[in-house]
């Protein structure tokens, strides 16, 4: 109802605007004049009851409605009603068959109707009937029991809000979660349940629903019951309420609490989320073995996506390699000196700030100060990031206060049974806080980065005993050689890659001569390095045979064969036809280039089996790679190598390498040795130099491959540091020989060994006459040290021997042995070589030898 403006005195007038009550009460009204017949017929009539009012006016109404058998009666009831009695009752009727023009059909119906008394303008008595329709009744009370039982009986929260977004009304549900009587909450608004921003979010859906009649369904809403703290989700569903007329009237809102629903869902969704850190973390955690990146690998997993900031922090005794166990503790008093043992903080990540934003140490260490990456530091004893390293317990360690941190859990990481560090998780104030599934997810994430770290521990130690093996295989120092400027450089693969069996040496020969030798084992690992180690052994051995560059491989490539069998070359020898099925990782297989260099005519003799050609620079000229064939790799076997002869020219530089400094992934081998040799450009600067200019300048993709390098710049003995005589095969050639020797000395300014050498050249000349055949020849070279060679034509190699008491002879070679630093012969082309080797002056001169020692011999 509204008012109307306007008061007649006390009295308010009011009207129903469309849309009221009677839009679903179906009430009409119709007159009857003195004569019993209907002189008036409202709208409403013709609707309630088909007839238009053209059917109706001027006929008797008993007539037109009720069934016969019900006529005489109601006769009766309008004459009496005509005669000024009022009366209300139920009455039947039935409409004509016919459509009218209102559309009706002939059908029955109840009528309640209520017959006044009217008077007309003549005096004359006539009836005003009002007739509501009992079926629309009895349909509206069903409707509203229904509705009563919904809205009361409901187990959801049901309200009603009018077109002011003010509750109209609330059922018993939504009164029992919000207290009071459901009849308490008329007149409020939903800034009286919910925090504002949350009421105004609602007050927004409110207004959309009731301008555009869209529904609203599972509004999400978060609030707090009166007088609770516990945050309640609840789902609403809102729906806009219209009049009969089709006019709003308001919007009816539905309220489900889902909060246990959403706990679920939460639960669901933090369990999807673990499972994807866990399969996150299988995918990135482990992929290096190097344990400062495996620590930093599983921070990037844990933040954000677990928590806000974490820490790692591994013993020191683990990170330095010592074999004793970490779990040493010190003193628990009071002293500084009490704690954990030593830690090193790997690595730290954090979401919200980018230094820790408190102390992880927990209760008990207001004084700790969070240590930077790559510190070594002590957790308190009584802390309980402590009491997590020597229980191997999760540790929950609260927030400091005021600080923005509101939980740490502090994880021991363990490998093995053994725990080899701590891991931190911390989640800032505002976050979820830990529950039991991150507790779980947290000890699964810091065992899956404590087994890696462990294994690159474990690779670590192995890689490094390795390359402290492969080292210690390596000629110490900067090697020297007469005759050549040299200088060297191996580079070992970096942890990602196993030690691999590259190596190189320099082995001074008889003569002054130099044998330079560069090699490369296939395979990595510690296996490929204790081959290296035996084959650059047997070279050693085999070069001091004084062989030929051919010879030396050869033999090396028996020796080569035999390392994969347990009886060694010969038996790899005799076999080899009948292992064709044999395993091939037992297969030892290596690339060599031998040279040997002779200072004297600057002539070098090649010998390849499988490696890359050396490069030579002559002065003024571009790089080249020399054409030695290369043939088989050691270990194959069944193909005779060759060697070569080349003359170098004074200045020039030699390089001998590995395929790691000119391959790589990336990189095809052609342009690797194209590059190479573009780096030798300029020679002439100082040889480190140079190596440092090839390394820098070429794309190596170093840590892929071992690196071995060797250059070597050709520096001939000058004419003046050789003497070199023929003697005739007489016996005056032996006084001959020691004036020459003595000559040559004095020349030299070596007055002090004349007399050594005069005794020692007439020996040997002596046993060349006797023993030896055709031409003598005797050479004298003087560079670090004098060495001096008698030469002829016999292939029989003198043999020391202890000459016994009563023996005349024998004791040539023992005096030899014994006056001078080094004696030996090897053979050559024509013949043998016999030489000896004394220090100069100036240099560590062997001490003269005693008398006991002299009469020894005799």
């Amino acid at each position: 109802m509204s008012e109307i403006s306007g008061t007649t005195g006390d009295v308010v007038w009011q009207s129903s605007p469309p849309g009221s009550i009677y839009d679903y009460i179906r009430v009409a009204s119709f007159s009857i004049g003195p004569d019993g017949l209907v002189d008036q017929w409202s709208e409403r009539a013709a609707e309630l009851f088909g007839i238009g009012s053209q059917q109706v006016r001027g006929k008797d109404p008993v007539e037109v409605f009720m069934p016969a058998d019900l006529r005489p009666r109601g006769h009766r009831r309008l004459r009496e009603i005509l005669d000024g009695k009022e009366w209300t009752g139920l009455v039947p009727f039935r409409t004509d068959g016919e459509r009218g023009e209102h559309g009706g059909r002939g059908e029955h119906g109840l009528a309640e109707v209520y017959v006044m008394p009217s008077e007309t303008e003549s005096g004359e008595r006539g009836a005003l009937c009002i007739v509501v329709d009992v079926r629309a009744l009895r349909r509206i009370e069903t409707d509203l029991a229904s509705s009563q039982a919904i809205f009361g009986q409901s187990p959801f929260g049901f309200l009603l809000f009018g077109t002011d977004l003010k509750v109209q009304r609330a059922n018993q549900r939504f009164a029992t979660v919000f207290g009071g009587k459901a009849g308490d909450h008329r007149g409020r608004t939903v800034y009286d349940y919910l925090s504002r921003p949350e009421a105004e979010r609602m007050t927004a859906a409110l207004q959309r629903v009731l301008k555009t009649g869209e529904s609203v369904t599972d509004l999400q809403i978060v609030g707090t019951q009166p007088g609770g703290k516990e945050r309640r989700h609840w789902s609403i569903n809102l729906y806009r309420v219209h009049s009969g007329s089709g006019r709003p009237i308001g919007v009816a809102g539905v309220g489900t609490d889902v909060t246990r629903r959403h706990i679920a869902a939460r639960e669901a969704a933090s369990a999807r989320r673990n499972l994807a850190l866990l399969n996150e973390a299988s995918a990135r955690i482990g992929n290096s073995l190097d344990l400062e990146t495996t620590a930093r690998e599983l921070l990037d997993v844990a933040v954000p996506g677990f928590c806000d900031q974490a820490a790692v922090d591994l013993y020191q005794s683990l990170l330095t390699g010592e074999e004793a166990p970490p779990g040493r503790w010190g003193s628990s008093g009071n002293d500084s000196g009490g704690g954990s043992a030593r830690l090193r903080r790997v690595a730290f990540a954090s979401a919200v700030s980018d230094a820790p934003l408190t102390g992880p140490g927990g209760a008990g260490d207001e004084g700790y100060v969070p240590p930077q990456v790559g510190a070594v530091h002590r957790f308190p004893f009584s802390s309980l990031s402590a009491n997590a390293l020597r229980t191997g317990r999760v540790q929950s360690i609260p927030g400091e206060t005021g600080s923005l941190v509101q939980s740490t859990l502090a994880v021991p990481m363990v490998a093995h049974d053994t725990v080899i560090g701590l891991a931190q998780f911390s989640r800032t104030k505002g976050s979820e806080p830990f529950g039991e599934r991150d507790r779980a997810l947290a000890i699964e994430l810091a065992a899956r980065a404590a087994v890696c770290i462990d294994n690159a521990r474990l690779y670590r130690r192995e890689h490094e005993r390795a390359l402290i093996l492969q080292r210690s295989l390596l000629p110490p120092g900067d090697p020297e050689a007469a005759g050549l400027d040299i200088a060297c450089r191996y580079l070992p693969g970096n942890t990602a890659t196993e030690v691999g069996g590259d190596w190189f040496d320099v082995i001074e020969l008889p003569g002054h001569r130099t044998a330079l030798v560069v090699g490369d084992v296939m395979g990595r690992g510690l296996r490929a390095a204790v081959a290296m180690g035996e084959l650059r052994t047997a070279v050693r051995t085999l070069a001091l045979l004084d062989l030929e560059p051919a010879e030396v491989l050869s033999a090396l490539d028996e020796i080569a064969r035999g390392l994969g069998t347990p009886s060694g070359a010969q038996q790899a020898s005799r076999v080899a036809h009948k292992t064709r099925d044999a395993d091939l990782s037992e297969v030892y297989l290596a690339t060599c280039v031998y040279a040997v260099y002779d200072p004297v005519t600057r002539r070098c003799t090649f010998a390849n089996a499988g490696h890359l050609p050396p490069v030579l620079v002559e002065p003024g000229e571009a790089a080249l790679m020399l054409d030695v064939p290369p043939g088989m790799p050691l270990g194959v076997g069944g193909e005779p190598f060759e060697q070569v002869e080349v003359d170098l020219e004074e200045g020039a530089l030699l390089a001998l390498y590995t395929d790691g400094l000119v391959e790589s992934r990336d990189h095809p081998l052609d342009e690797g040795l194209s590059a190479f040799r573009a780096a030798l450009t300029n020679p002439g600067r100082p040889l480190e130099d140079v190596c440092d200019h090839v390394l820098n300048t070429l794309d190596t993709r170093h840590g892929e491959d071992d690196i071995a390098l060797l250059m070597a710049r050709i520096q001939g003995l000058p004419a003046d540091a050789v003497g070199d005589w023929r003697l005739p095969r007489e016996p005056r050639s032996v006084g001959r020989a020691r004036e020459l020797a003595r000559a040559q000395l004095l020349a030299w300014d070596l007055e002090p060994l004349v007399d050594t050498v005069e005794l020692l050249v007439s020996e040997l000349v002596t046993n060349a006459m006797r023993y030896g055949e055709g031409e003598i020849r005797l050479r004298l070279l003087r560079d670090r040290t004098l060495v001096c060679e008698v030469w002829d034509a016999g292939l029989v190699q003198p043999r020391r021997r202890r000459a016994r008491d009563t023996d005349e002879g024998g004791r040539g070679l023992q005096l030899v042995g014994l006056l001078s630093a080094a004696w030996g012969s090897r053979r050559t082309p024509r013949g043998k070589t016999v030489w000896f080797e004394l220090a100069l002056p100036d240099g560590d001169s062997t001490a003269e030898p005693t008398v006991e020692q002299l009469l020894s011999m005799f």
